[in-house]
């Protein structure tokens, strides 16, 4: 495709030098079976490097979604074996399937018992596929890890950065805020320049198997797409029924367990009301699910916990935005950090905040952190 390679400039500062020269140095990528991560690994060949591709096995758990042998999928081992004999790269395995089971399902099942509506995504970031992907590049002598996200990377003042993608309607900076130094000084992340046309088209012109792959919109151990169905198979035994109240606490009727809600839910709370009711908060102490209008839905900011901060140290300056999901927008706000905790106050009022999300701070198109949602202010 004419152009595909060519850099962009961005506001920020330079690129990534070790993105934008390529040389012959090893770099260890994630291959997962997907287009991203088949595109990464090609363009980073193209640029020079020694590159050798690692697929984390992560289904042999009790219960876990079959992928095994399947092709022309993402999270295949079968798709991310042809991808690197396509392209010519040496390919390893390594099966995490018991870390990924206690660290991300585990932990997403018992949020969920919680009251909490976690983030998989952004926990499996943090504390499984990209630490232990920099451990097993240090054991094996590869001093570079590479991924497919669409994020970019740029050193300024001896520390690295990470900048939002180019294509904003792909960029994944909000599921990497759990990085820090250790994991940037190793990291490249050669698909962030780049819009998700532009990656298909690449994997098209090397006739890549992945160039075929439709891109899953679900949790990876959640295929079916329905979490609901996820938590009744692997917890129905915990699901306890309860009272449904407005905010007032009148009742209204009951509910089936509160795993199955998420504040902001409109359907399927089997409620006869003339008017519409939103859930507004999952009362875990008391077992109460309460709803009410559409207004009640606005808080004036937030209290977020476990925060990580990407350069190692919290931002100086106050004035900046926060995301609090994938697809919001990030939206001005003041943030004041309280020891192991931030305090976000927005600059107008934000709908759904949702407790176990991830409040994803930034400077412009830096993602400078963040940290998991605790509770909304009002």
């Amino acid at each position: 495709m004419p152009g595909a390679e060519k850099r962009r400039t961005d506001n920020f500062g330079r690129i990534d030098d070790r993105e934008r020269r390529g040389r012959d140095e090893k770099v260890l990528v994630a291959l997962s079976g997907g287009v991203d991560s088949s595109v990464a690994a090609l363009l980073l060949k193209r640029r020079g490097y020694d590159v050798h591709t690692l697929t984390f096995w992560l289904w042999d758990y009790p219960n876990s979604p079959e992928y095994r042998g399947k092709e022309n999928a993402c999270c295949s081992l079968s798709t991310a074996e042809i991808v690197a004999d396509q392209l010519g790269l040496p390919h390893y395995r390594v099966d995490l399937s018991s870390e990924f089971k206690s660290e991300v399902v585990n932990y997403t099942i018992e949020q969920y018992i919680q009251g909490v509506t976690p983030n998989p995504c952004a926990r499996c970031n943090r504390v499984v596929r990209f630490e232990l992907l920099r451990e097993q590049a240090e054991e094996m002598g590869f001093p570079l890890i590479a991924t497919g996200h669409y994020v970019r990377s740029v050193e300024q003042d001896d520390l690295k950065h990470l900048l939002k993608g180019i294509d904003e309607n792909k960029d994944q900076s909000y599921f990497l805020y759990g990085l820090g130094q250790e994991e940037l000084e190793r990291a490249v992340f050669p698909v962030g320049d780049y819009n998700k046309e532009e990656i298909y088209n690449l994997a098209k012109e090397e006739d890549l198997v992945t160039a075929e792959v439709e891109e899953s919109q679900d949790l990876c151990f959640v295929p079916e797409g329905d979490y609901r169905d996820f938590l009744e198979r692997e917890a129905s035994e915990l699901m306890e029924s309860g009272e449904i109240v407005d905010v007032e606490g009148n009742h209204l009727g009951e509910h089936g367990g509160l795993p199955f809600y998420t504040v902001g839910q409109r359907r399927g709370l089997g409620l006869q009301n003339n008017e519409a009711l939103y859930v507004i908060d999952l009362d875990y102490e008391n077992n109460r699910l309460v709803v009410g209008p559409e207004e009640e839905l606005y808080s004036s900011g937030l209290i977020a916990a476990d925060p990580n901060w990407v350069t190692g140290s919290p931002p100086a300056e106050s004035d900046l935005e926060v995301k609090i999901r994938y697809r919001a927008p990030a939206v001005g706000a003041t943030v004041e950090i309280t020891g192991d905790r931030f305090r976000v106050s927005f600059d107008e009022p934000q709908k759904s905040i949702t407790p176990g999300q991830i409040a994803a701070v930034y400077d412009g198109e830096e993602l400078l952190g963040g940290g998991v949602i605790e509770r909304a202010m009002n």
